[in-house]
């Protein structure tokens, strides 16, 4: 590693904060999803004066949010090449793989009837639900005929996910993840194949004081190749895996996981690491803006979520020092004007942000998010095969 380059790479993914429909949109049925714009016109201006300071407001005519010159940081926008418009598509292209065939899923029709009969058949509980769903919401709804009748509750999501709910008084968390692991083995045929399962167990006696507890498991697909963290790994860098991150890829290519519960939980986290010495990706993932707000088309609640983030951000920043790269990005979008409950096939922001930084400058867009992962081993000196992504290291002044 040479003297020019940084010892520490903060990845924060704003999970589903897009900036605009891609160029492929149509085939998607997304063209003109914008989802920060959008927000932006529901709620008559976003506050967001830090990542104005950082280029936001270059990205589009926003009410409030200005467009300046970044002077000392860098902005641009990234297109996604693989199919697919997913959590686990957008992460695993930042980290260099290519998705040409996208992960299934099920969320206008709920799961297969034969998968369905298969799933009780082995697990021998019945199943309701069988749609996508709010997690808290299908919980308030279902929760108490499953009090009654033991049958597990089955929903999905616009991510390629089977989820698997019970009680705790009902089912015990252990046979649950036996449920789950069962599942995980049936949706492996390729007609099935969903990327993550997870359990979600909860506790509370009626509707009405339902809550998700914290003994949530993810049973996800690893990798199909090496990713640029496997990279990292093996030349003994610091890889610090923050909110789902360890659940996209399975743990391969992560050093340390840290779970959160909110966006605040995961910016409080980033914070204190920041603090902290060593050498290395702290990868981030802020999943709030999606589950609360995009896929419940909630464009006000989404806004102060934003307002919010870029507060915290302000926090961040002081913590930032000259061996440090920022690098603010997302893995899709989901503008919650948008009809249904779906993600939004949209560009991404790139912005970086360093206080070394001496000039600034807006980058072409580029045609892959794994330009984001090519100039993080770039920076540490690491030499990758067939992994998609151009490092852009040699633009940072």
């Amino acid at each position: 590693m040479t003297k020019n380059n940084f010892r520490r790479v903060f990845l924060i993914v704003l999970d589903s904060v897009g900036i605009g429909h891609a160029k492929d949109a149509k085939k998607y049925g997304d063209e003109g999803a914008n989802t920060i714009l959008h927000i932006d016109k529901e709620v008559k201006g976003l506050y967001l004066p830090t990542l104005e300071k950082l280029g936001l407001g270059n990205f589009d005519d926003y009410i409030k949010i200005k467009k300046i010159n970044p002077h000392k940081n860098y902005i641009g926008r990234l297109a996604e090449k693989s199919l697919g418009k997913d959590t686990m598509t957008g992460h695993w292209e930042m980290m260099g793989l290519n998705i040409t065939k996208p992960f299934k899923t099920f969320t206008d029709t709920g799961f297969p009837e034969e998968l369905i009969n298969e799933l009780s058949k082995k697990t021998g509980y019945g199943v309701i639900g069988n749609k996508s769903a709010s997690g808290t919401e299908i919980i308030k709804e279902l929760g108490e005929e499953h009090l009654k009748t033991k049958k597990i509750i089955v929903y999905t999501s616009a991510d390629s996910v089977l989820q698997i709910a019970a009680n705790e008084r009902i089912i015990p968390v252990e046979e649950l993840y036996r449920i789950c692991e069962i599942a995980r083995e049936i949706t492996l045929k390729d007609e099935w194949k969903v990327g993550r399962v997870i359990a979600r167990p909860f506790e509370g006696t009626t509707s009405d004081n339902f809550k998700r507890t914290p003994r949530r498991h993810d049973y996800a697909l690893s990798p199909f190749s090496k990713t640029y963290l496997n990279y990292l790994k093996e030349n003994n860098l610091d890889v610090i895996a923050v909110g789902k991150i360890n659940d996209i890829f399975n743990g391969s290519g992560i050093t340390r996981s840290i779970k959160t519960s909110s966006n605040n939980m995961g910016m409080d986290t980033v914070i204190s690491l920041a603090k902290e010495e060593f050498m290395g990706l702290c990868f981030v993932n802020l999943v709030d803006f999606d589950m609360e707000y995009g896929h419940r088309r909630d464009p006000l609640g989404y806004g102060k979520s934003l307002e919010e983030f870029d507060f915290r951000l302000s926090e961040l920043l002081p913590n930032i020092s000259n061996d440090d790269l920022l690098i603010l990005t997302a893995d899709h979008g989901n503008d919650p004007t948008a009809k249904g409950s779906d993600h939004t096939r949209e560009n991404v922001p790139f912005i970086l942000y360093s206080p070394r930084f001496q000039s600034g400058a807006i980058i072409e867009i580029g045609d892959t998010f794994g330009n984001i992962g090519a100039t993080i081993v770039d920076n540490f000196g690491i030499g990758t095969n067939n992994l998609l992504g151009i490092s852009i290291l040699n633009k940072l002044k």
